[in-house]
């Protein structure tokens, strides 16, 4: 019902951008390096064949790495996760062409090549990313939603989209119980209803189901399914197909493959002794003094957690509070008293963290994965939330996705935001990958310097 007058060119002003950017690169290399060939018009129209194929090149990558793909809700995480696959194999790709080409327009410096590339695509790639963002939150280049029959399900996603301007919804309430489809489609039509929010599990018979997907596909009114989080098994089974029968298989994790595994336990150890030796190892001792002089108590806080298949182990940290009987029990508040002056800046900077390294080497947690929760959260809200067990197919880690984007801290709504931290974890442990490891601990470091506001 919508109409959407930009959207359809923007893709296009995108991709002629990311081109322009490198046949400039390309351009001003081969020139640079070059001086003799710059004016000989045969190399020239020669090179024009070679621009062609880097293009091409380019624009066939995207197809597998979907960098053109950016819905609304991309996050920064996932869109730079991309953005380094895609650069990465693009990259790889010029290097063999060069090695088995002739041709100097491929055989300019890789290393310098490579940075300026990167550099100059990803500037500009941010900048359209922000920049659509920050229009998206000023209200304009937006879609008009609508809920139907809302839950539970619907009530965390409609908490996304109210807090999230620069996702680019716009939510119009349709309140009456009782659905007539006239009204209905009077209601789409006049507000211009791009898209319908529908619960997988609601309140209507089969009939008035079917009859709402035949209006809404004869109105142009797209219709997204919202799964119920505690009764559906849409986090435990895979579309697939037999000919044209789809089924729902078992689904595999990314790291339930070894090779993906091993990869991640080789990172984990070879991060982990760097850190603690480079860096721990004079970092610990200042903030030992500092606790000890702060306040009473030993200087770590061991604290027993769920791991990897819910095994316990002990979580070690840095002790932030004034020992108390509550600890282990009782989640920090709003300017809770328990937390010490020199606790409250290593909590901000996520330093009382650090000890978690150890862990790392023990092969208790990872770098990257969900964050461990104390043993007391994790039993209130097992049987509170669907699915919830699935974090623990993956170790937990000193840092995860739920934590880079804000989803951290007992604040607001603590059920609708522990809901969306679970389900941030459980599309990490479904969407796993080398580079997304990559991306958040990059994140991570940025949120370290700058501050966590969302840390208590």
């Amino acid at each position: 019902m919508q109409r959407i007058r930009y959207s359809r060119y923007l893709k296009s002003i995108i991709i002629l951008l990311d081109l322009l950017v490198i046949a400039s690169v390309f351009v001003f290399f081969f020139v640079s390096r070059n001086e003799n060939l710059k004016y000989n018009q045969e190399t020239w129209y020669q090179n024009i064949f070679s621009l062609a194929l880097l293009f091409m090149f380019w624009m066939l990558l995207s197809g597998r790495t979907k960098i053109y793909n950016i819905p609304r809700n991309l996050t920064y995480t996932l869109f730079l996760e991309r953005l380094l696959i895609h650069f990465l194999l693009f990259i790889l790709g010029v290097l063999l062409i060069g090695k088995v080409s002739y041709n100097v327009f491929f055989n300019s410096d890789i290393y310098w090549l490579s940075f300026y590339l990167f550099f100059f695509i990803f500037l500009a790639k941010s900048l359209i990313y922000f920049g659509i963002k920050y229009f998206r939150s000023l209200g304009i280049n937006y879609r008009n939603i609508m809920f139907l029959n809302e839950n539970s399900s619907t009530e965390i996603l409609k908490n996304i989209f109210s807090e999230r301007k620069d996702y680019g919804y716009k939510i119009f309430e349709y309140d009456k119980s009782e659905i007539n489809p006239f009204e209905l489609v009077e209601f789409w039509k006049n507000n211009g209803i791009h898209t319908l929010f529908f619960p997988s599990e609601n309140s209507f018979d089969e009939k008035k189901e079917d009859e709402i997907f035949r209006l809404a596909e004869a109105n142009k009114v797209h219709i997204s399914l919202v799964p119920s989080i505690t009764q559906n098994d849409f986090f435990l089974y895979d579309l697939a197909y037999i000919q044209t029968q789809p089924v729902l298989n078992q689904a595999r994790y990314p790291l339930d493959y070894y090779s993906n595994h091993l990869l991640k336990r080789i990172f984990d150890i070879t991060f982990s002794f760097f850190i603690l030796i480079f860096i721990c190892s004079w970092l610990f001792p200042i903030i030992a003094i500092l606790i000890k002089t702060t306040s009473k108590g030993p200087v770590l806080f061991l604290q027993k957690r769920y791991g990897f298949h819910e095994e316990v182990f002990n979580c070690i940290k840095f002790r932030t509070m004034i020992v108390n009987e509550d600890s282990s029990t009782k989640t920090t508040e709003e300017n809770d008293s328990r937390i010490t002056k020199i606790g409250k800046f290593l909590r901000k900077t996520s330093l009382d963290e650090m000890p978690q390294f150890i862990n790392v080497l023990k092969g208790e947690m990872s770098i990257v994965g969900p964050r461990p929760h104390m043993l007391a959260v994790d039993n209130y809200y097992k049987p509170k939330i669907g699915r919830y067990s699935l974090r623990s197919m993956v170790s937990p880690g000193i840092t995860g996705l739920a934590q880079v984007n804000g989803l951290r801290g007992d604040s607001g709504d603590k059920e609708v935001e522990m809901n969306k931290r679970i389900l941030a974890d459980a599309f990490y442990v479904r969407n796993w990958s080398f580079v997304l490891d990559m991306v958040i601990i990059l994140k991570t470091v940025l949120l370290v310097i700058t501050g966590d506001k969302n840390a208590k």
